[in-house]
């Protein structure tokens, strides 16, 4: 039986073989190639896949596949990869028996960020995001008739898709070549290195490079770069002439950039980044600093969006805007790229901001001082988070004498409540049982001010909302 609980906001995860087994693999790309069929109006479409590091991934790709080709779908195998370039070989053309054939569709399978336990599939098609009501909609087809026998076979046409992305990669940072200034990378024994270290060589490159083997166990520590305790290793070699480093998640779509004074979220690259761009568009999402927006919005134009990879490259799409970010670390280029989150080419792009003499840490200091929390996770039930948020909203239009005064509400993504000095943020996560909430002011003692107002009244809609339903 499949567990609807594997079809996520922005994508299909989760533990093997106990949520994600090889019979459920099999409908899910069975249901899969026919939906590809469907909105692509192509009758034997070409799909590439990709997979990770992960013990069970062999396991996963040949039940996908199985289902794929009794779809009547054709596979493109282009082996173990990082996340962009999957994506990356998903925009090429490819010579198939002597026509030159450009895939429809594109699976990564990957467990990402999460532990050793996880994996899933990232989709797309045509180069669009195949997220949301599209994996709802996948679930009930396949639950409509989960008995269908589906064969064993794993038939593909196996395509060279590094050697392109390599080649690719090397030309369009041909200009960095013999770059002295010396950095090192933290590969976390996930996908970067499949390509990066490759690239490097090709570049003569000054750097130093930790845990690149790809090992599924991954020995050294947790591939999550958002993770502080995850850097340490990274922070260590951060010295004397060595100001700058990079960590990757365990599919190298998600970065982190790291100097000896500040680990640079996914908002302040956006900002720095866009330094270089002429009359950028920038698309952010709801966790930003107010900071970013304001100093963006000096030389280019920002817009607040969802947060979630599979928001954030849908809208640059929609919007043919230059750079969309996570704070988290997926970074979206359109200006001289194709529009996907990839942790391998965001690190050129830095590496383009200090060979052009951008000061890095002297940018991130210029900005006004500011007091920003972390992410704060509240637990609730998943069937009643929802219902929560509606209740906090009801709640925050009536007159409380101890409530900072709100200017403002932005709901873009949940609530992102605008006071005088500052911003609270309320939302429900699309992944798991809880509220995230995120606050910041112009200084500490204000910011907790508004954590602690904001965190009594959730309560209280909490208590009421489990009286009336225990």
């Amino acid at each position: 039986m499949i567990c609807k609980s594997i079809f996520r906001q922005y994508d299909i995860r989760g533990i093997v073989p106990k949520e994600l087994t090889k019979e459920n693999s099999k409908l899910i790309g069975y249901y899969l190639g026919l939906a590809i069929q469907e909105r692509t109006k192509v009758i034997t479409p070409y799909i590439v896949v990709g997979y990770d590091i992960r013990k069970h991934s062999t396991m996963l790709f040949e039940s996908l596949v199985s289902g794929l080709n009794q779809s009547g779908c054709k596979i493109l195998n282009i082996g173990l990869v990082a996340t962009g370039v999957n994506y990356f070989a998903s925009y090429q053309e490819f010579e198939i028996d002597g026509k030159t054939t450009k895939p429809q569709a594109s699976i990564m399978i990957t467990g990402s960020h999460n532990a050793k336990q996880y994996n899933g599939f990232k989709i797309t098609i045509e180069n669009q995001p195949y997220f949301a009501d599209d994996l709802i909609k996948l679930y009930e087809a396949i639950k409509k008739n989960e008995n269908i026998n589906i064969l064993d076979n794993k038939d593909f046409i196996e395509v060279n898709a590094k050697s392109l992305y390599i080649d690719y990669m090397c030309e369009q940072f041909k200009g960095l070549k013999n770059l002295k200034q010396q950095f090192v990378v933290d590969c976390g024994n996930g996908m970067a290195d499949t390509v990066i270290t490759e690239i490097f060589d090709k570049l003569n490159l000054n750097y130093k490079a930790l845990y690149t083997k790809p090992n599924g166990d991954f020995p050294n520590h947790h591939p999550d770069p958002s993770n502080e305790k995850n850097l340490e290793d990274l922070k260590s070699h951060l010295k004397d002439d060595c100001n700058y480093g990079f960590a990757y998640d365990g599919d190298a779509d998600r970065i982190a950039v790291l100097t000896q004074k500040h680990n640079i979220k996914g908002d302040i690259l956006a900002l720095l980044f866009s330094k270089t761009m002429k009359n950028p568009v920038i698309i952010g999402e709801v966790t930003y600093s107010q900071n970013v927006f304001d100093e963006i919005n000096t030389h280019g134009t920002t817009i607040m969006d969802k947060t979630g990879y599979s928001n954030l490259r849908l809208k640059l799409q929609e919007l043919n805007a230059d750079l969309a970010a996570e704070v988290s670390g997926h970074i979206f280029f359109n200006d001289r790229y194709y529009g996907f989150d990839d942790a391998i080419y965001a690190t050129f792009r830095v590496l383009e901001l200090i060979q052009g003499g951008m000061k890095i840490d002297e940018e991130i200091e210029k900005l006004p001082k500011i007091y920003t929390s972390s992410n704060i996770e509240i637990k609730i039930d998943e069937d009643k988070k929802f219902l929560l948020m509606e209740k906090i909203e009801e709640s925050l239009k009536r007159l409380n004498r101890d409530f900072p005064l709100i200017k403002d509400i932005c709901k873009v993504d949940g609530l992102r409540i605008n006071f005088a000095y500052g911003w609270a943020l309320v939302r429900a996560s699309n992944t798991n049982p809880i509220l995230v909430t995120k606050y910041e002011a112009s200084t500490f003692a204000t910011a907790k001010t508004y954590q602690n107002s904001l965190e009594k009244l959730i309560q209280k809609e909490i208590d009421e909302l489990n009286s009336t339903t225990s």
